[in-house]
């Protein structure tokens, strides 16, 4: 199973920064600083992502992004 970071994601989705964060209803900075740590994301947030980008829930990588990048 393929792994990928939500900011992957919402690149591969082509999405900049402003135009997910604003069809997520959340701040760009929120959406940065998720980018970059997850791992206290809220779960309406999760299935909004989701919906979004048009990927499996299972497929996307919640946590630090230091600690992804680590596995790969």
């Amino acid at each position: 199973m393929i792994i990928i970071s939500l900011k992957a994601a919402r690149v591969n989705a082509n999405l900049t920064l402003i135009e997910a964060s604003n069809q997520l209803n959340i701040n760009k900075d929120t959406l940065c600083r998720l980018e970059r740590d997850s791992t206290d994301i809220p779960i309406s947030l999760v299935h909004k992502m989701v919906a979004l980008y048009k990927i499996p829930m299972e497929n996307l990588y919640f946590g630090k992004i230091s600690e992804f990048n680590k596995t790969r």
